[in-house]
């Protein structure tokens, strides 16, 4: 007996596999989601501080601080140090711009040559310090114990010892040293606080479940540090790298003001503030031009950090308010 199955109608068809079925096109609304992407905390920080005034601003004025002391030499025909016998304590002109000196010296490429050597400083010393915070401070608060102890101990002792005094005694034993040592001195005397901050954040985020997870495979503790604690706490060193420049540099400055930083015939901002006190009232061109500098940088580089920091902490704008 025949079992053939019959024929399906001529007006049915055949069923389509489930993901070649036909689907409804998307809204818009839909479609604006589905191409929705997170964004990261980069991102975010990015799109808060384009939103800042403060931003802008200090960007801008130490962008052009940093564009003048790098180019503004090329485009003056006087040398650092070169007199012009003919213009002893001359003001302001079109010869010289900012003026000279007692002895001829153009104001102008002088402070060209002191902004550059000034920030070299700041931009240096401020990372140094940073990144020693980081340092000991993550590796304190990671192991704890006698090392956290040790750490407590040299932070205290270093907090309770006033700091430019102690650099006020130091410097004039490096003083026939390169600046470079400077530097360093700066660096090694303003990390303490911000060591304390990485200390606690740190003994937070050793509990976390990928650290443990890290530990627990073996990982070493230098690499834990480098993966996984420190990339958490790079918003906080960042704005204390950042904030730190100005004070990087107004130690600087206040050094080389008492003849303990940089000395002649280097030169940097210090250096011009102190040669031009005493002219300030007869010649007062010496003076003002690189104290505007100095008010001028350190005023845009606290609007930068304080930017960052609202950025990176939008509670620290309403704390503060």
């Amino acid at each position: 007996m025949s079992t053939n199955n019959p024929a399906p109608p001529a007006d049915t068809a055949p069923d389509l596999p489930q993901d070649l079925e036909p689907t409804a096109p998307l809204s818009d609304e839909a479609t604006d989601k589905k191409r929705e992407r997170p964004i990261s905390r980069s991102q975010l920080v990015w799109r808060r501080l384009k939103r800042k005034p403060n931003f802008w601003i200090g960007g801008v004025v130490i962008a052009g601080i940093a564009l003048f002391a790098a180019f503004g030499g090329m485009i003056n025909v006087y040398e650092l140090n070169e007199q012009d016998i003919y213009n002893f304590n001359s003001p302001p002109s079109s010869q010289h711009w900012f003026g000279t000196d007692s002895i001829g010296v153009d104001l102008y490429v002088s402070l060209v040559h002191a902004l550059r050597k000034s920030l070299l400083i700041g931009f240096l010393a401020a990372p140094l310090a940073t990144l020693i915070a980081a340092f000991f401070g993550s590796l304190a608060g990671y192991l704890g114990g006698w090392v956290e102890m040790l750490m407590n101990w040299l932070v205290n002792l270093l907090l309770v010892l006033p700091v430019f005094y102690v650099l006020m005694i130091v410097s004039p034993m490096l003083a026939s040293q390169s600046w470079l040592i400077l530097v360093v001195a700066i660096g090694a005397f303003g990390w303490m606080i911000m060591a304390q901050i990485v200390k606690n954040q740190t003994k937070s985020l050793k509990d976390r479940e990928y650290v443990k997870a890290a530990r627990y495979m073996g990982v070493g503790t230098f690499t834990i540090l480098h993966r996984h604690i420190i990339p958490n706490v790079a918003s906080l060193l960042i704005v204390d790298a950042a904030i730190g420049v100005s004070g990087a540099v107004l130690s600087e400055t206040a050094l080389s003001f008492f003849g303990l930083g940089i000395q002649p015939p280097d030169i940097s901002l210090g250096v011009l503030i102190a040669q031009g006190q005493n002219a300030a009232i007869t010649r007062p061109w010496l003076f003002l031009f690189p104290a505007a500098f100095l008010v001028a940088l350190l005023t845009a580089v606290n609007l930068v950090g304080d930017a960052l920091r609202d950025a990176i902490d939008p509670t620290s704008e309403v704390n503060r308010a």
